[in-house]
């Protein structure tokens, strides 16, 4: 397993913006899937946006419109890239990566083999 390394949350008002990097990405699966996840409290933790290795990207219904997920393969970096934040995004931030080139919002958790400890986002009105 790799210890991934979220970085960029913050306390912002809403309608404002923040970018998200996720480090330590290594690609040893051949096909993968990098995924960011986010779990308020006393909520489960939900998949927003999710990037196949063939550069197929996906969105929660939530996340489509105001997010866009990006990876740079040259620093091994996953980026989250939100706008237009609302207070319902207040959550913490995990990016995660796994196996296998089946990627969606939706993909078992525990298929994933890579985590990051989380950043936190939290949104003002």
């Amino acid at each position: 397993q790799v210890q991934l390394v979220e970085s960029g949350g913050g306390s912002v008002q809403a309608g404002g913006s923040l970018r998200l990097s996720c480090a330590g990405l290594r690609n040893i699966y051949g096909s993968y899937c990098v995924t960011w996840f986010r779990q308020a409290p006393g909520k489960e933790r939900e998949g927003v946006a999710s990037f196949s290795d063939d550069a197929v990207t996906s969105y929660t219904d939530s996340a489509k419109g105001r997010f866009a997920i990006s990876l740079d393969n040259n620093k091994n970096t996953l980026y989250l890239q939100m706008n237009s934040l609302k207070p319902e995004d207040t959550a913490r931030y995990y990016c995660a990566a796994g196996p296998g080139r089946y990627c969606t919002t939706t993909r078992a958790q525990n298929t994933y083999n890579d985590w990051g400890q989380g950043t936190q986002v939290t949104v003002s009105s």
